[in-house]
């Protein structure tokens, strides 16, 4: 791939590439401005708009075309580019919490930024501006099949579901023109997650006619039957847990967001919960679905028998509803973007490793397209929590990878 071009440091040597990646380290003080402003835009999942918005006027002061696509992505290109083949380089807009108010992103007095999606995803976004500002400065002097598509997209927190992705590869009027992803996803330059991590997501309800905790003592309890589909979900999976992980790898099952009931003396009319299930394999993640039925089908009856003994008329009823699935996939050992990639992290002497993790690649991986997700530099910790925080030094390393591979990508001759 590269022999036509001379070797990875001749081009990396050249001009304009070489002024290019040596600006990314010079506009430290501009993108950690931008990193800090976009932060303090509150954009938790499903409310992403206000900084779409504020994304689409940035790549537009850069001089790019950039609107908002049906899904709410932000999607922006130099103009006459919107007939080319595209790489995309893209960074969720979305974060699991918000800040509440703008001093709740701040700077700490050792260099660090701290709020939440500081490092996820700010570390992306304000990279993908970054990017966004060098190419436009700077872009390849001899004609290119190709051109970077950059894209700020919603839904990948959460119960998001990837949406903004699954709109971008399979119903956007550009999907047909894409030829490969560089997900940039949180801080470090670590990593490369080249197999999509598969999950599965579900609300378990259970519904009854409630009751005074004395005088209708006898009557189902939905947080009861609840309690003991988890406690019997877990207790399953745990025994499972090793079998399962010799056979197709790793698994995990986390339920959270527990709601219901009223008061303290009064029996809950409705419980529900909601799980995350994560495997290698989608085998496996067919079986804990399964699994989760029987559970709940065991408490529930478990409960109505407990109650009916107690001569209650009452029955609890149960729901179990799919709220979310992420595909699986996996990049081919001998992609071509894989092999870029490499190239470049030994030229940067970067000691990366190859991971499988849940991310917006996992869309285009399970539709057999070439993504990649990777980090964008610098250093950060504690994110999906209220000690979130992200430090830029460093962050040049990750934006010259980047970069570098990209204008590789450009030009796969």
């Amino acid at each position: 791939m590269f022999a036509s071009r001379g070797s990875l440091r001749s081009l990396a040597q050249s001009l304009p590439l070489a002024e290019s990646l040596r600006q990314l380290g010079r506009d430290r003080a501009w993108i950690n401005e931008k990193h800090l402003e976009l932060c303090r835009i509150p954009a938790p999942t499903f409310l992403e708009e206000k900084r779409a918005l504020w994304m689409v006027e940035q790549f537009t002061a850069l001089g790019y075309h950039a609107r908002l696509d049906r899904a709410g992505n932000v999607v922006a290109h130099l103009p006459g580019q919107d007939r080319s083949s595209f790489i995309a380089v893209t960074a969720h807009l979305d974060t699991v919490l918000a800040p509440r108010t703008r001093e709740e992103i701040r700077l700490a007095p050792d260099g660090r930024f701290l709020g939440p999606g500081v490092a996820d995803n700010g570390a992306g976004l304000a990279a993908l501006l970054a990017l966004a500002r060098q190419y436009a400065l700077s872009p390849p002097s001899s004609p290119s099949p190709r051109s970077p598509l950059f894209v700020a997209n919603v839904g990948e927190e959460g119960e998001g579901n990837l949406s903004g992705m699954r709109f971008l590869c399979r119903q956007s009027s550009l999907a047909p023109q894409i030829a490969a992803f560089l997900v940039l996803d949180g801080p470090g330059v670590e990593h490369l997650t080249t197999q999509a991590l598969g999950s599965r997501r579900f609300e378990v309800v259970f519904t009854g006619p409630g009751g005074h905790s004395w005088s209708d003592s006898a009557n189902p309890n939905s947080i009861h039957a609840l309690s003991r589909t988890i406690a019997d979900f877990l207790d399953c999976h745990g025994r499972r847990a090793s079998f399962l992980h010799s056979r197709y790898g790793r698994s995990t099952a986390n339920f959270s967001l527990i709601d219901g009931g009223a008061s303290i003396n009064s029996i809950p009319v409705s419980a529900r919960a909601k799980l995350d299930l994560r495997s290698e394999s989608t085998e496996v993640l067919d079986e804990l679905a399964e699994l989760l039925t029987d559970c709940v089908e065991r408490a529930l009856v478990g409960e109505n028998e407990r109650s009916s003994l107690l001569k209650s008329s009452g029955r609890l009823a149960a729901r179990i509803r799919e709220i979310g699935a992420r595909p699986g996939g996996q990049l081919p050992p001998d992609s071509p973007l894989l092999n870029v990639l490499r190239a470049v992290d030994q030229h940067l002497g970067i000691q990366s490793r190859l991971d499988c993790a849940s991310t917006d690649a996992n869309i285009p991986l399970s539709m057999g397209l070439d993504a990649v997700s990777l980090g964008a530099g610098g250093a950060g910790g504690g994110a999906h929590t209220d000690g979130e925080w992200y430090h830029p030094e460093g962050r040049e390393t990750g934006l010259r990878r980047i970069f570098l591979a990209l204008w590789l990508l450009l030009d796969p001759q």
